[in-house]
């Protein structure tokens, strides 16, 4: 069994344990009504995209996502939340830098022993989802069920899709597929955007991912035999149709969402052994990004 797949397979158990250490955590976590920042580095503004959209569609306050990189300098935020697995990508410590002293920030990181542990002014562990793979899941679900039981928006129903996830066949056809989409509605959109970078660091695989509305506007175009579309939640009126009329298939997301982007960490692990890779050696990655000054 590969690293990946080890980790993959616990994420259950880290959700659990996430959800219950929400309420220790709550004070570094964003109060309601604050003006709310969550930025991140690949899957990690993934995240970010999926909780932000969570928290202000719940009320609780104006929230943005963005990565690190891309941080709007002079935008007024009341906390800025930093998601980070390693603790030591360079974009999110050189963020915080410029952060310290007039705006909290807040990091949820795996290692207690990087810089980002002074970087911060809070500082949130999950060590337990911490993963030896250079391609993240355990530790990016975690994270964000944290967020999520935080917002008060995690149930067990959503643990129990995990499992389900874990223990229900992949639909025939799909491990031999030669193009993937995946589509998001409101929060999901980060998820799809996940989905595709983890097929893309773990198998090779061409794939995209867009907002399902979007989906009709060119993307479509591109559907056919032996290409799969999958929806990541509730799919918009008369889509699935749409994509089985052109011969592609169509994969309807019946789970919790994150628990269908556990389904889709073990499709990245069959194409990957299909196709005779590592998902442990993806291409042209490490574990984390340090730029040399």
């Amino acid at each position: 069994m590969t690293h990946v797949e080890d980790e993959l397979t616990s994420q259950p158990a880290c959700w659990t344990r996430a959800a219950g250490e929400a309420q220790r955590h709550r004070e570094a976590l964003p109060a309601p009504g604050e003006r709310v920042a969550i930025v991140g580095c690949g899957t990690s503004y993934f995240m970010a995209q999926a909780a932000a959209v969570l928290r202000e569609g719940a009320g609780l306050g104006e929230t943005d996502a963005f990565a690190a990189s891309e941080f709007p300098a002079g935008r007024p935020y009341d906390r800025v939340v930093a998601l980070t697995r390693s603790g030591t990508t360079t974009e999110v410590l050189d963020l915080l830098g410029q952060l310290t002293g007039h705006t909290r920030t807040v990091a949820i990181t795996a290692d207690p022993r990087t810089p980002v542990m002074r970087a911060a002014d809070d500082v949130v562990v999950l060590d337990f989802a911490d993963e030896r793979s250079v391609v993240q899941t355990r530790f990016a679900t975690t994270a964000l069920t944290l967020l999520r039981a935080h917002l008060g928006l995690h149930t067990d129903a959503v643990v129990d899709d995990g499992r389900t996830a874990l223990a229900d066949p992949l639909p025939e056809r799909l491990v031999d597929s030669t193009q993937f989409t995946f589509l998001g509605r409101g929060w999901t959109v980060g998820l799809a955007n996940e989905a595709g970078l983890k097929m893309r660091e773990a198998s090779l695989a061409w794939t995209e991912s867009y907002p399902a509305m979007e989906y009709r506007h060119g993307p479509i175009s591109i559907t056919t035999e032996g290409t799969a579309t999958w929806m990541l939640g509730d799919a918009p009126e008369g889509l699935a149709e749409q994509v089985r009329a052109t011969g592609g298939l169509w994969i309807a997301g019946g789970l919790d969402p994150l628990a269908e982007l556990v389904r889709v960490h073990r499709l990245a692990v069959a194409v990957a052994a299909a196709r005779g890779l590592d998902p442990d050696r993806p291409r042209h990655l490490t574990r984390s990004v340090i730029l040399t000054p």
